[in-house]
C-alpha cells in the first residue's frame, strides 16, 4: 500500500491525516511551521485557531450543528477534541484554543502510522496520493505551484497568488482582539445569553445612545493599517472588518455585531442601545475575545478605540486584531465532488484552501479527502457524500458554483436541496431536513466507524 502525503497540519490536514491512519493507511504528514512560519500563526501546534474559538451551534436542528452531527457518526477526530477542550459558550461550542491545538497535535503525534515532517513543500507529484491541506496561509513557493496545476491550457491560473499578474481569487480577513479577563470592570458589564438561550456565559458590555455614536465616530475616523494599500480589499462578507461594517451606516453595527436583541440588561430590564459581546477563550476563564470585532486598524487605534467600550476603559489585550490574506482555489473549475483535482486524480484539496469558510467546515472537507485518498490508495472508487446532507451539499456548492462568481460559502440550510413537499414552518422544515440528512448519511458510510471511547485522543495535563 501506497503512503498517503498530506501538506499542511492545519484543520482539515490533521484530520485527513487521523482518517487515513484509522483505516490502515502510512500517512506522511508536512508541517512548515514552527521553520517557516505565517503572518497569523502564533504556536507549531497543529490545527491552530488564528480566528474564532468558536465552532458555531449546538443547538439542534441548525445547519452548524447538523454539518457536526455528521461529523460525530463518521468518526471525526476533531469534532471530539472540540467536545472535550470546550469552554461555557450559551448555545455554542467554543473551545479552549491552546488546550484544543495540544490536543490535536500530541494524539496525531502519538499514532505510528502518521510521519511528521517539518519542512516546507514545494513541489506536489501529481502521480503520488496527495491531500494539500495549507489553508489560506499557503506559502508563496506553494502557491506557484498549485498555480501550475491549476493552469488551464490556455496558461490562465485558477487559484489566488502574490503575484500581480495572477487572478485575484482570494479575499481578506480579519481577527478579533482577546483582553485578559481581571482587566475587565464588571460592575458596569453583565452575563447573560441571547434569549436566555443556554447559559450566561457571554459578558455583555452595554452602551446607550451617546456611548455608542462616541464609540462609532472614533471607529470610522481611526486609522487602519496601510490605508492607502488596502483601500480596494476583496473582504469575505461573513467577516468584515467592524470598521468596514460602520462605513455602511451608523446603525449596521446595532443590527451586526453589536445588536442588542436578546440581552436585556438586569440593571434597566431593557436591551441596551447596543451591546458588545466577550466570549471566553480559555478552560481558565483568564481571558475573552471581543465577538465580530474583527478589525484591520493600528493596534495603538484599537486600544483607543476599544477602550471606549464600556468596561474595557483599563482593557490590557492579549492580542490585537489582525488582517490577513486567505487564498483559496477556483474548485468548481479544478475539483470534482470527491475533492480530486479533474486534471490530476491523485491529488485533492481540503479545508479553506478549497472554498469553504469556517473552522467545521475546513474540518469536513479534511475527514472526506481523507476517506477518499484512502479509497485511492485501495484501488477503490471515491465516493461523494450524498447531496441532501449537510456535507455533501457543502462539496456540492465548491464543486458546481459558478466558476466565474465563485465565493467562499460557510454551511447554511440554502445550500441543501429543499423537500419534496413544501413545508411553511421554518423550524419543522429544518427539523425534517436533518432527520433526511442523517437519514442518507448513514447509508453512505461505508465501513465500521468506531465509537467515540475507542478513539484514542491524547489528554493534556
Amino acid at each position: 500500500m501506497r503512503n498517503i502525503k498530506i501538506i499542511g497540519a492545519g484543520l482539515a490536514g490533521s484530520e485527513a491525516a487521523w482518517q487515513c491512519a484509522r483505516r490502515g493507511a502510512v500517512v506522511d504528514l508536512y508541517e512548515m511551521r514552527p521553520v517557516r512560519s505565517t503572518p497569523a500563526h502564533q504556536t507549531s501546534d497543529f490545527a491552530e485557531l488564528v480566528c474564532s474559538n468558536s465552532l458555531k451551534s449546538e443547538s439542534e436542528n441548525t445547519a452548524p450543528w447538523l454539518l457536526k452531527e455528521e461529523m460525530r457518526r463518521t468518526g471525526s477526530l476533531l469534532i471530539q477534541i472540540a467536545a472535550d477542550s470546550a469552554v461555557p459558550a450559551g448555545h455554542a461550542l467554543a473551545v479552549d484554543r491552546a488546550q484544543f491545538s495540544m490536543r490535536v497535535t500530541e494524539t496525531i503525534s502519538r499514532e505510528p502510522l502518521i510521519n511528521i515532517h517539518r519542512e516546507e513543500v514545494a513541489h506536489v507529484d501529481e502521480s503520488q496520493i496527495t491531500i494539500v491541506a495549507t489553508g489560506p496561509l499557503t506559502s508563496d513557493a506553494l502557491a506557484e505551484e498549485i498555480a501550475r496545476l491549476s493552469a488551464s491550457p490556455e496558461g490562465d491560473s485558477q487559484v489566488g497568488a502574490p503575484a500581480p499578474h495572477r487572478h485575484s481569487l482570494y479575499f481578506y480577513d480579519s481577527i478579533s482582539p482577546i483582553v485578559e479577563a481581571d482587566s475587565i470592570d464588571m460592575d458596569k458589564v453583565y452575563l447573560a445569553a441571547r434569549y436566555d438561550k443556554g447559559t450566561a456565559d457571554y459578558i455583555n458590555c452595554p452602551m446607550s445612545k451617546n456611548e455608542y455614536d462616541r464609540f462609532y465616530d472614533a471607529l470610522t475616523t481611526a486609522e487602519s493599517v496601510e490605508a492607502k494599500e488596502w483601500e480596494k480589499l476583496n473582504y469575505f462578507e461573513s467577516c468584515l472588518p467592524i470598521e468596514e461594517i460602520a462605513r455602511r451606516g451608523r446603525d449596521t453595527l446595532r443590527f451586526g455585531p453589536m445588536k442588542p436583541v436578546g440581552l436585556k440588561d438586569p440593571k434597566t430590564g431593557r436591551p441596551p442601545y447596543a451591546v458588545v459581546q466577550l466570549r471566553q477563550e480559555n478552560l481558565r476563564a483568564d481571558s475573552y475575545n471581543l465577538v465580530g470585532f474583527q478589525n484591520h486598524l493600528r493596534f495603538g487605534e484599537q486600544a483607543r478605540v476599544l477602550r471606549l467600550i464600556p468596561g474595557l476603559e483599563n482593557a490590557r489585550f492579549l492580542r490585537f486584531g489582525q488582517i490577513h490574506r486567505n487564498t483559496y482555489i477556483n474548485s468548481p473549475a479544478l475539483l470534482n465532488s470527491t475533492l480530486q483535482m479533474k486534471a490530476h486524480p491523485s491529488v485533492l484539496f481540503a479545508g479553506q484552501i478549497c472554498g469553504v469558510e469556517g473552522y467545521v467546515e475546513s474540518i469536513a472537507t479534511g475527514m472526506l479527502a481523507g476517506m477518499n485518498a484512502m479509497a485511492l490508495v485501495s484501488e477503490e472508487t471515491p465516493a461523494p457524500p450524498p447531496r441532501p446532507t449537510a456535507l455533501g451539499s457543502l462539496i456540492h456548492y465548491i464543486t458546481h458554483a459558478d466558476p466565474k462568481k465563485f465565493q467562499p460559502a460557510n454551511i447554511t440550510f440554502d445550500l441543501l436541496p429543499p423537500l419534496e413537499r413544501k413545508v411553511r414552518d421554518r423550524q419543522l422544515r429544518h427539523k425534517m431536513q436533518c432527520e433526511f440528512a442523517l437519514g442518507e448519511l448513514e447509508s453512505w458510510v461505508r465501513r465500521p466507524v468506531p465509537a467515540p471511547e475507542d478513539i484514542a485522543v491524547q489528554r493534556v495535563s
